[in-house]
């Protein structure tokens, strides 16, 4: 084809293109919103990205759940084991059990699938949970943002749910045991329990209805849910705008950052890759959850060491060390359960619900916020989160007491008592701690990291490379450590003969010298349509 057909036949297809793009936008009008998106500015910090990585795992998640659920069989039928792993031949198991060896050893990719399915989750939930922290710590739950706050804490427990649900699925002799515990605390709530936990099971356990059930909750209505609130999180996220932390040039009424076309989408974009990479890699490289080893769940065995994944395991814990307190009055018994299974998570996650409202009475700040807080600038809330940090931290670790007392060659009971002394003393000394350095970060204004390794490397006319001096930009004291003035760019700037420029750059010998002119940095004004880029 020669050149001119060539070129002719690149104009018939961008005529078609801009055909159809006319005929869509003349129909929806799409071109003012795609313009309006395509704008939107997103913050540059390091942080904001782990919201992203856990929506990414959930992508991941969705892939590798669609790919297992062609080859589970959700049933509690009970069927004799004559597959190709030999140590379980001639094994009573239920084909749900049955169905996920035959995915570790005869489906292709089944292994991998399963472990990047399940390392998947965890990194999942474990990115929700930082991401909480950070919102937690820097304020970002402040007016107008109490309902995204609400949804993200909904979001955890559903995915807590998603999670132990799956876990469960398997039908092993670790996830029979985490399901015994849960019936147990069922069973405890009063009045109810008995009934609710005995139709839940479809009869006495282990019953007969839970695996096709869960296979259910787990595979649609949980998802369904997480789609639905992951869609109001960032419908409400889009609309309000992200939050920033404090700098130059940032206002409660602008946004400093990356647009979404095209450099927050290729970071975005490398992002996914990345996330799904490693995750794959953990699959393919780390075990994870071996059901082969532990055996098919028969009600009358158990095992030590019988731990449920992270995210749950500080209810384990609270079960481990609540006091074997249960009441008794007019023919109805509270059982022990109930306590450290249901009044304790629901008093916790209370509190956190009304985290929001007790926050803004607490500093009586009842206005809108765009900016962050540093965690410093609030002790009282960053010594609270510490402290509930701690509290969740023992009870994790009280979930492994078994584990401990055998490494450990101490006895159980020791390990019990001295968790329980842990979980009250430990987040007394957290509070205390973290509200003394808040104090003292606050008088000094001294930061972890005062200046970076080595100088400040410029770079000549000739080209070369020089490295000017130790002192930088951040640092607010020369070589003879006197106290000097602020520059333009907010920072304090010395050098041995007290000189100093607008840019807070200086060299040894006390001469000024020039910055270069920064990037362009895209800033949102905060209105439609008002997004433009400045230098």
């Amino acid at each position: 084809m020669s050149t001119t057909q060539e070129r002719a036949a690149a104009e018939k297809r961008q005529g078609l293109a801009k055909a159809g793009a006319d005929y869509i936008d003349d129909r929806f009008g799409s071109s003012p919103f795609l313009r309006s998106a395509m704008d939107k500015i997103f913050p540059d910090h390091w942080s904001f990205m782990v919201g992203e990585i856990a929506m990414y795992c959930f992508v991941v998640l969705i892939v590798t759940g669609i790919y297992l659920a062609l080859f589970y069989v959700p049933s509690s039928q009970i069927v004799v084991y004559h597959g190709s792993y030999a140590p379980l031949d001639g094994q009573r198991m239920s084909l749900a059990y049955e169905s996920v060896l035959n995915i570790s050893f005869h489906v292709r990719f089944g292994l991998i699938m399963r472990q990047v399915h399940h390392w998947a989750a965890v990194v999942f939930m474990a990115a929700i949970a930082f991401h909480m922290c950070r919102v937690f710590f820097t304020g970002a739950f402040r007016k107008p943002r109490e309902v995204n706050w609400t949804i993200g804490l909904t979001l955890l427990t559903c995915v807590m749910l998603e999670g132990f649900s799956g876990y469960s699925l398997p039908d092993d002799l670790l996830s029979g045991t985490g399901l015994r515990v849960v019936y147990s605390i069922i069973e405890s709530i009063p009045l109810i329990g008995t009934k609710l936990a005995f139709e839940l099971w479809g009869g006495p356990f282990p019953g007969t209805s839970l695996i096709p059930r869960l296979f259910v909750l787990h595979e649609f209505l949980f998802p369904a849910l997480l789609v639905g609130l992951l869609s109001a999180h960032l419908a409400i996220l889009w609309r309000q705008k992200h939050t920033d932390f404090p700098g130059p040039g940032k206002t409660e009424t602008n946004i400093r950052g990356s647009r979404f076309f095209p450099q927050y989408m290729l970071k975005g974009g490398a992002m996914l890759f990345l996330t799904a990479a490693v995750l794959f890699g953990l699959g393919g490289l780390v075990q994870i959850n071996p059901i082969w080893l532990y055996g098919p769940y028969q009600p009358y065995n158990d095992s030590a060491a019988s731990q449920p994944d992270w995210y749950v395991g500080w209810l384990d814990g609270s079960l481990r060390l609540f006091p074997h307190w249960e009441f008794r009055s007019w023919g109805y018994e509270i059982a022990n359960p109930f306590f450290p299974g249901i009044l304790i998570p629901g008093i916790l996650f209370g509190v956190m619900y009304a985290w929001p409202l007790i926050d803004a009475k607490i500093y009586k700040d009842h206005v809108a916020h765009n900016l962050l807080d540093r965690p410093r600038d609030k002790p009282f809330r960053t010594a609270v989160g510490c402290a509930a940090l701690t509290f969740f931290s023992v009870l994790t670790m009280a979930s492994g007491s078994d584990v401990l007392g055998n490494d450990w060659h101490i006895s159980y009971e020791l390990i019990i008592e001295g968790l329980q002394i842990l979980v009250f003393v430990g987040p007394i000394l957290a509070f205390l701690i973290a509200y003394r350095v808040c104090i003292q970060l606050q008088r000094t204004g001294n930061m972890i990291i005062k200046k970076p390794i080595g100088g400040i490397i410029v770079r000549g006319g000739d080209g070369a490379y020089h490295t000017l001096g130790d002192d930088h930009a951040g640092d607010a004291h020369g070589a003879h450590g006197a106290d000097l003035p602020v520059g333009a760019n907010g920072h304090g700037n010395g050098n041995g003969n007290g000189h100093h420029d607008g840019n807070g750059h200086h060299d040894g010998n006390g001469h000024s010298v020039a910055e270069p002119e920064p990037a362009p940095v895209a800033v949102d004004g905060g209105g439609p349509g008002e997004d433009r880029s400045t230098p």
